[in-house]
């Protein structure tokens, strides 16, 4: 924004959350200000988008992650932040109203309001991407009814517990599982992060009854997903938990990072520069990553240990012999996975290069075409080497993506049989975890990257989620509000690292799921009721028209990267294929509806 005078360039810096004052006669910066209550604050306010007034004496500046407009006292050399003004989600254009004196705020985001006046037969968004934007009109406010906004705007952030998060560890604090303050002993030494892909929690755990789930929107319940069903009924059900994020562009940014950046927030409209999700080439965008950095250069720079199975990789998987040229099939796969021939090699870069030494360089990254089957046998690999060696990483990530499914795409497996394998797969790993030397000391935790691919009766937003481990309560549903952030926080509490920004500063960390006393019971994996070879037949053998049109639809899904398939399409089909034409799509559960409350 250009001063009225035209004497300043300010420049919004948001990757450091300052603000860059030019003199443009000497093309000099005269000064930085900081977009933050206090420049010792973490990252967080992403600063973005700037408007002066007339006179040029005050600067509106919209703090993208802080869902506010921070209302500065323009002087170059002393300019000042006078407070914060609310307004929607994530601020991203602005300008002013002199004649009015209001400002003019637009939000990158919005979740739908009922109350609005629509054309006839319009939806509102429910699904995560059923998205809209939002106005905000908002008088200049004088100096006191700035304080009482500012002080709205700060308990919107619960920016006090910015300042809790940084108390220093008492010296005399006993071993806990999730200790209070970073730095105090936690009872666990390693922790395990599993991130699957796009499922929501009733289309899994709906059918669950002792919890606040909907049986009717159940599509993948216990026939299908029985490890997952047994888990959350041996250890903590979490049935109000959510994903931050709407698809994996910013999922697997929420999930690693805590945070979502200005670009990110941006490129929802068509992403004309990359797809940063992680597991395709051009998802390796420094402009989508936050500039405070991933869970893994936190526990890295703090001297903890460190894998990754394929989060932030891509994978380049082929034939053995490399003369096959025909790119081998979901099958192909299965059937050298169960005979051990080894005639598929598996091979995969990091996206992000700091990543390369903690990598296993033969994962298969994203490939729905590769049985989770696969990647769970690779992992259980590498524990028995540790159980071996007894260094068995601090802090471990794994990808296990095929709970997206394929759709009903002839020559991949069905919906079912895809879930199933993903299913079987996570209860592989949490019995080989269990039934190992580590288990007395290690926590899993699990979540989806996004929900999209689903409907919920609750929130579109809202996700399964596990937390395993011996000090786990055991048989017991929690209701407290989580979501990706309180992942994050929890994991940062146990490996005694410091939060990385402002969101995860300030998250709820997940104490109401453990006890003070453990229960080293291990966990023992259920065979899948779902045979993991079975296949979606050719469409012209489908006898159904409907899905006969959504098996050819099926197989014109862009399915080999991730969520480019048109969300409401590929959900449609999930349905159908597993209730049946007869049943009626429950668009009620992807619509807002009103809140007696």
């Amino acid at each position: 924004a250009v001063s009225p005078n035209g004497r300043y360039l300010v420049v919004a810096n948001t990757g450091s959350d300052t603000l860059s004052v030019i003199d443009t006669r000497e093309d000099k910066i005269v000064e930085k200000i900081s977009a933050r209550q206090d420049p010792g604050d973490l990252f967080g306010a992403q600063p973005n988008a700037l408007t002066f007034d007339k006179r040029g004496k005050i600067l509106f500046c919209c703090n993208g992650t802080q869902n506010a407009v921070a209302m500065f006292q323009f002087k170059p050399g002393e300019s000042k932040l006078l407070g914060l003004i609310p307004v929607g989600w994530f601020p991203g254009a602005i300008v002013h109203d002199p004649q009015r004196n209001k400002i003019y705020v637009a939000n990158i985001k919005n979740i739908g309001d009922t109350k609005q006046k629509m054309q006839a037969g319009t939806a509102l968004g429910f699904n995560t991407k059923q998205y809209s934007g939002s106005l905000s009109f908002v008088a200049v406010p004088p100096a006191k009814e700035l304080a009482a906004f500012t002080k709205i705007a700060l308990a919107n952030l619960r920016y006090p517990l910015l300042a809790q998060a940084k108390l220093p560890p008492r010296a005399d604090a006993p071993a806990r599982p999730v200790p209070e303050r970073v730095g105090e002993p936690s009872v666990f030494k390693h922790v395990i992060y599993i991130i699957k892909e796009n499922r929501s929690y009733d289309q899994v755990l709906g059918d669950i009854t002792n919890a606040n789930g909907d049986p009717d929107l159940c599509i993948f319940g216990e026939r299908v997903t029985p490890n997952q069903h047994k888990l959350v009924r041996e250890f903590t059900l979490l049935d109000n938990t959510y994903c931050s994020s709407i698809l994996s562009a910013d999922g697997h940014n929420w999930t690693d990072t805590g945070i979502a950046t200005d670009y990110v927030e941006r490129s929802f409209a068509g992403w004309p520069r990359s797809y940063p999700s992680g597991g395709e080439v051009d998802c390796a965008d420094a402009l989508a990553y936050s500039s405070a950095g991933f869970i893994w250069d936190d526990a890295l720079a703090r001297g903890k240990t460190f894998r990754d199975y394929g989060e932030f990789t891509t994978s380049h998987n082929h034939w053995t012999d490399t003369k096959r040229k025909k790119a081998f099939s979901f099958l192909d796969a299965y059937h050298d996975y169960l005979g051990g021939s080894n005639e598929i090699t598996y091979t995969c870069e990091p996206d992000v290069e700091s990543l390369r030494p903690y990598i296993r360089a033969d994962w298969p990254s994203w490939s729905l075409d590769v049985p989770d089957q696969v990647r769970c046998a690779k992992f259980i690999e590498d524990l028995k080497r540790h159980e071996q060696d007894g260094a068995f990483p601090d802090f471990t990530i794994i990808w296990l993506p095929n709970d997206h499914t394929s759709g009903t795409k002839a020559g991949s497996p069905k919906p079912e049989a895809q879930v199933a394998d993903n299913d079987l797969a996570f209860g592989k790993i949490v019995e080989a975890v269990s039934h190992s030397s580590f288990w007395k000391d290690t926590c899993i935790f699990a979540v989806e990257d996004d929900p999209q691919n689903g409907w919920d009766h609750v929130s579109g937003y809202r996700t399964t989620a596990y937390v395993i481990s011996p000090y786990t309560k055991r048989h017991t549903v929690v209701n407290t509000q989580y979501n990706q952030t309180s992942i994050l926080r929890t994991m940062e509490l146990i490996l005694g690292l410091p939060p990385m920004n402002q969101m995860d500063a300030t998250a709820t960390p997940m104490f109401d799921c453990f006890a003070a006393t453990p229960d080293l019971t291990p966990f023992d994996s259920v065979t899948n009721n779902v045979p993991l070879d079975t296949m979606n037949p050719p469409a012209r053998r489908v006898a159904d028209a409907q899905l006969r049109k959504d098996a050819y639809v099926s197989a014109q899904l862009p399915l080999a990267a991730a969520d480019q398939c048109p969300e409401d399409v590929l959900n449609q089909i999930l349905w159908r294929a597993m209730r049946g034409t007869q049943a009626p799509f429950p668009s009620w559960a992807v619509r807002t509806v009103d809140d007696d409350d």
